[in-house]
């Protein structure tokens, strides 16, 4: 009896053999598997030091989203890991919880992005992911048993809710239509910028002469024509090809009131005034007399009436 328990004993031994540290160390590893798919942990561990606006330029890097200031996309993504790594650390995840936290969000928005997945299947995709947590040895394992079912239930309000202290602009779940026409609606792309060709007015060279200024603004006018030395060669051209006729001396002006006095003058334009004044005086008069004698015609014939 006891030679056969002690064969009992070493069957035993050969079934289960002691594990090395080595192995635990791969088990750990295999364990944390989901935890490092997007992010190492050198990366999250420079993150776990740096502030907000820290983790927002290192993740630039880190997901190559660097044209996030003229990218619609890439904005929204930064958003969406920022918020995301800010929740978890303020949930005082482990490192290695936060790298699985991470890994979920991009597994949920690759399931909208790559494989155009409704709302209801992405939820029934994090159910699977889920599973398994709380439970030792379960068969329906989705990777990520590091999590607590405290925290899971966390993570699963998380990605529900919009929660404005982790400055979580817009949850998945509840904005899933807006995250759908961020990925599959193409949108027009905005003119930012356009080229124009400006031709620059040439210098005033013969035989073309200089544009008029009264054509182009004065800044224009002053900087590109009005200061242009001419070359030597067209100004002797010029020179000889136009000569400039003589003009016969013009004769001094005469004053035609010079001999006349003063009072000669005044007299003068008295009479003149006088003549101009009269003959008015005459025509309003043969006018009045007109109109008078018109009124009184009127007159006799109301009186007669």
């Amino acid at each position: 009896m006891a030679t056969r328990e002690k064969d009992k004993g070493k069957e035993k031994e050969k079934e289960s053999p002691s594990v090395c540290p080595q192995e635990e160390e791969n088990i750990i590893k295999d364990e944390e598997a989901m935890a490092w798919k997007l992010l190492s942990l050198p990366q999250i561990t420079i993150l776990w030091e740096q502030d907000t606006e820290g983790v927002q330029k290192h993740l630039e890097t880190f997901l190559n989203l660097e044209n996030h200031k003229t990218s619609l996309k890439e904005a929204v993504l930064l958003d969406y890991y920022v918020s995301g790594f800010c929740w978890a650390k303020a949930l005082d995840l482990t490192p290695v919880q936060i790298g699985g936290f991470l890994t979920l969000l991009n597994l949920l928005l690759e399931n909208l992005e790559t494989q155009h997945m409704t709302l209801e299947d992405n939820i029934q995709e994090l159910g699977s992911t889920m599973a398994g947590i709380g439970q030792s040895n379960s068969e329906t394992s989705g990777g990520f048993e590091f999590f607590t079912v405290d925290q899971a239930k966390a993570i699963i309000n998380y990605l529900k809710i919009r929660r404005r202290r982790f400055k979580c602009a817009i949850s998945l779940f509840q904005h899933y239509t807006l995250y759908e026409y961020l990925f599959h609606t193409p949108r027009e792309e905005l003119v930012i910028g356009d080229e124009n060709v400006v031709e620059v007015v040439k210098p005033a060279e013969s035989p073309f002469p200089a544009p008029l200024e009264e054509g182009l603004p004065y800044d224009i006018y002053s900087k590109f024509i009005a200061f242009i030395p001419a070359t030597e060669d067209a100004t002797e051209e010029i020179a000889g090809e136009i000569q400039p006729e003589l003009q016969p001396e013009a004769e001094p002006v005469v004053d035609p009131l010079e001999g006349f006095t003063m009072q000669d003058v005044k007299s003068v334009l008295g009479e003149v005034t006088g003549d101009m004044i009269g003959s008015l005086q005459i025509e309003i008069n043969e006018k009045l007399q007109t109109q008078e004698e018109v009124f009184s015609v009127r007159i006799d014939k109301l009186k007669k009436v």
